[in-house]
């Protein structure tokens, strides 16, 4: 049945570069596989084992989202009701939004507002700072109208955890959560991930080739930042195909579960054909696997891609922690997994891989190709460099820094900074560093008042708004 996997692990890391790969793999009341492929770090000879920690990004959501069912089953929070019950500083953008947003909102993502990631991206700010940050985020549509993935809510869901149980949210899912399970290594901070004695490093894809990434932290924790091994994560699965139960005893009530993995949002149309429609319970993704339920969630960050996937009716649950992003890899050994565990008819799902990148990878150098072309043109902006320079302030954003470098400009931004290449009129644009929270190839746009001079600074740091405007800061 699992004959050949191994040699599939391999020929998808070879294809697509990736460093390391750990797998757990179970079914019904057996671990059949829990194992390491590959190299923790491409600078360095360690390989990476079943206790190997990784960067879980958004699988986190699922712990966060089942700590805050621990006190629905105690009586102390209510998934229906408004978050300012419990947060009374809570405040979104729109004043109907702020007072009716209830628990469930978050944690199924329809609260109205889209990701906004780089309020928490550069980790430069702690869970209170984003949290007064909220107001000052524009939504894209109104409260309960839809599906709108994001991370800012999950890192409100901690809070609440935080405030209900007087611990901070690390603490409360350790003792409430990991250690019950039986989780043994394991970390809330990307300092601690370092500090471990077995644990891979990020690496990201840059064209064909695979680069070493930096450390970044997710400061918004609640929404990504668990470290663990897929030996401590198949005490995740099993928790969940046995229901709730742990070493013969109810961790989490029937009730309680059902809530967490009803598919209580639409969430669209997936590209693979043998899943179809989406919806999203809390912390989890729901659906159909070839007809068979599934429950699901993906993570990835800088230089990290993560999967877990259960088919709980077959008892059946699987999860691939991978080093290097973007992912892809992670779905097609899931669901290559799947196929043969089930006995479904296999698909090339490693062809359907190769032939994707491939693509990919010639749409990107064609991209690049055109920026190239673009940064080539050599025009000189229509202000000198001491009308553009200045400080530009956003009240959740932060200050953007514009300084002469030169002849020409530099930017800094919540400890980013570099150069800024111009391109035509007023517009600057950013460089790309993928191996590092960077605002990749951003376009900034400087605006002038009647006057004609320079009083603000537009970016598409959110896409699904308008641009995010930085007024000028005057002395």
């Amino acid at each position: 049945m699992l004959d050949d996997f191994d040699a599939l692990v391999e020929a998808a890391m070879a294809e697509s570069r990736v460093p390391g790969v750990a797998i757990a793999m179970l079914q019904g009341d057996e671990t059949i596989l829990l194992k390491g492929y590959g190299r923790r770090d491409i600078d360095a000879p360690g390989l990476v084992t079943a206790d190997t920690q990784f960067l879980l990004c958004s699988l986190t959501k699922s712990f966060t989202a089942t700590g805050l069912g621990l006190l629905v089953d105690e009586g102390k929070l209510d998934w229906n009701k408004p978050v300012r019950e419990y947060l009374p500083e809570f405040r979104l953008y729109d004043a109907v939004a702020t007072e009716r947003t209830s628990v469930r909102d978050l944690l199924c993502h329809q609260s109205g507002l889209p990701r906004h990631d780089w309020i928490h991206a550069p980790g430069d700010l702690s869970m209170p700072q984003i949290l007064a940050a909220l107001r000052h985020l524009r939504p894209n549509r109104d409260l309960r109208e839809g599906f709108e993935y994001q991370n800012l809510g999950y890192l409100v869901a901690g809070h609440i955890a935080e405030r209900i149980s007087g611990h901070d949210w690390e603490t409360f899912t350790a003792e409430r959560l990991l250690r019950p399970l039986g989780f043994t290594s394991f970390g809330f901070s990307i300092e601690a991930l370092a500090e471990a004695p077995d644990h891979a490093h990020p690496h990201v894809r840059h064209g064909a080739e695979v680069a070493r990434a930096a450390l970044c932290p997710i400061r918004a924790t609640p929404a990504g930042g668990l470290n663990a091994s897929v030996n401590d994560l198949a005490k995740w699965l099993r928790l969940w195909l046995d229901e709730g139960r742990v070493a013969g005893g109810a961790l989490l009530s029937p009730e309680v579960m059902r809530q967490m993995t009803t598919p209580h949002v639409y969430a669209g149309q997936s590209s693979n054909d043998q899943i179809g429609h989406l919806h999203y319970g809390f912390g989890m993704c729901v659906g159909y696997y070839r007809g068979a339920r599934m429950l699901w969630h993906t993570g990835s960050w800088v230089g990290w891609s993560t999967i877990m996937a259960m088919l709980p009716d077959r008892r059946i649950g699987i999860a691939v922690l991978t080093n290097r992003a973007p992912g892809g890899v992670t779905e097609l050994l899931v669901h290559s997994a799947l196929d043969r565990l089930c006995g479904f008819a296999t698909t090339d799902w490693l062809g359907q891989y190769i032939a994707g990148r491939r693509k990919t990878l010639a749409q990107e150098q064609i991209a690049e190709a055109e920026r190239r072309d673009a940064r080539a043109q050599g025009t000189a902006p229509p202000r000198a460099p001491g009308a553009y320079a200045g400080e530009y302030d956003h009240p959740a954003y932060g200050r953007i820094i514009v300084s002469e470098d030169g002849e020409g400009l530099a930017w800094g931004w919540r400890g980013m900074s570099g150069p800024l290449t111009h391109l035509r009129h007023d517009i600057f644009t950013t460089q790309d560093r993928p191996a590092e929270i960077h605002p990749d190839n951003l376009l900034l746009t400087f605006g002038y008042n009647c006057d004609g001079l320079i009083d603000r600074i537009s970016a598409p740091l959110e896409p699904l708004v308008d641009d995010i405007v930085f007024r000028r800061v005057r002395a």
